[in-house]
């Protein structure tokens, strides 16, 4: 076993990839563990009095993070390969420090169970990738209504405190993901029934509903908008393994799409990927699936331009949006792109446009003309998604293209350079000079 504190992925804020574009991909793209869902089940893990077994777990930035902000409450941490053993017995501190919450927003996901465990809870406001406001009010009225008594935000900190959490049904004037996690974990320690109305219904929730279940919570009804949970007083360990990545899923199979290439995806829970599909195929794309689990995509007659909107699930995800975009530049036609979930998430299009695509922003749209072929360029990443989208755009482009800010991409793809580099994609990753 391996201490999470030395199993860090590769320092990459002196690095960057440098593509050759133009290599046809031929072979299967793996997909790791689902990084939301793992980061969420990471926190939901404090609710327990015994240790957990998590498995599948990608070795990436966020997830070593979100590890650093477990053990500074006091839990133990060991990853062994992609596994994580975590060991919540004796949670130690109530206040997470601030170095590590302000670069990961989901570290925020141990406020609820912190107060159910412990009765108070010391956050600063979280941090994370610069794609829009992403306010926690939501989140903060969630677990005012459950009890807790939420302090004033003063320097940047919330401070909760509570004897002990109390059932309440609780609407969201948003269906957020975020706040139906937090909701949902502190339901699972308090007394009585927690009613979550107008909940979430990503495919991370269900997950985080299983694992909380696979505790001993009482849960039903996640996945549809109304989440119903009767608390327990206490939660035991679990052996738990985590789903695929969909948002991985979704940018391989891209990057076959792009390249024009016959490739495989796969693991893959296929009605988790259900709006892209149905995108591809708009396009002119065919997709098989010659298993259960596995995806197959190869070229249509022609790469039609499509609009799309984001949307919470079922709905196209805004995960997705960046790298979709990148697809779109070079389709036939004019597509228009709304993005209407996170109010900064277009920052990839200037990138884009310095590679040659002919896109407008017109406040939360991109109007895209398709062109017959992007230019190599040097290109700067702002945000996760952005960095997966220019490294698929230099799949495709004429020349050299390098991608810069590349610790935004570990944050959410584990290797991805090398798994792309298996299939034959012409990708380095270099040191700066």
């Amino acid at each position: 076993m391996v201490s999470t504190s030395t199993a860090t992925p590769l320092k990459t804020d002196d690095s960057y990839l440098r593509i050759q574009g133009g290599a046809i991909l031929k072979g299967h793209l793996p997909v790791s563990g689902a990084k939301n869902s793992a980061l969420a089940i990471m926190a939901g893990s404090l609710l327990s009095s015994e240790p957990c077994w998590i498995r599948n777990v990608p070795n990436l930035g966020d997830i070593v993070t979100m590890s650093r902000v477990l053990m500074a409450l006091g839990v133990q941490v060991i990853r062994e390969g992609a596994d994580l053993w975590i060991d919540p017995t004796r949670i130690t501190s109530h206040n997470a420090p601030y170095e590590l919450v302000s670069q990961l927003r989901a570290s925020f996901y141990v406020l609820g169970p912190l107060l159910a465990r412990l009765g108070r809870a010391r956050m600063p406001l979280p941090g994370g990738c610069n794609i829009g406001a992403r306010p926690v009010d939501l989140y903060l009225k969630g677990l005012h209504a459950l009890g807790a008594e939420v302090m004033t935000i003063d320097g940047g900190v919330v401070e909760a405190q509570c004897r002990r959490l109390k059932g309440a049904r609780i609407y969201l004037d948003y269906p957020s993901v975020g706040a139906t996690y937090t909701i949902l974990l502190a339901g699972c320690l308090a007394e009585g029934e927690t009613v979550i109305e107008n909940a979430a219904r990503e495919p991370e929730v269900i997950e985080l509903a299983n694992f909380c279940m696979s505790l001993g919570a009482e849960i039903e009804g996640a996945g549809t908008d109304q989440i119903v949970i009767q608390g327990k007083p206490r939660l035991t360990g679990t052996d738990y393994t985590v789903i695929p990545d969909r948002v991985e899923a979704g940018t391989l199979l891209l990057a076959g799409a792009i390249t024009n290439s016959v490739i495989t995806v796969g693991p893959v829970v296929v009605e988790h990927l259900s709006a892209l599909l149905a995108k591809l195929r708009e396009m002119g794309y065919e997709i098989e699936l010659p298993a259960t689990d596995t995806l197959l995509i190869r070229p249509g007659a022609t790469r039609n331009g499509v609009d799309i909107e984001t949307l919470p699930f079922p709905g196209f995800p805004t995960d997705m949006q960046s790298q979709f975009t990148a697809l779109l530049a070079v389709a036939e036609g004019t597509s228009v792109v709304t993005e209407t979930v996170f109010e900064n998430r277009l920052g990839h299009v200037a990138e884009l446009r310095r590679m040659g695509a002919d896109i407008r922003v017109r406040g939360n749209h991109a109007i895209i003309q398709g062109v017959s072929h992007l230019s190599g360029a040097p290109v700067q990443a702002s945000d996760l998604r952005a960095a997966a989208a220019l490294t698929l755009a230099g799949l495709v482009a004429h020349g050299s293209t390098e991608v810069r800010g590349i610790q935004h991409l570990d944050r959410g793809y584990e290797q991805l350079e090398l798994k792309l580099q298996a299939v034959g994609a012409k990708i380095q990753r270099l040191a700066l000079s």
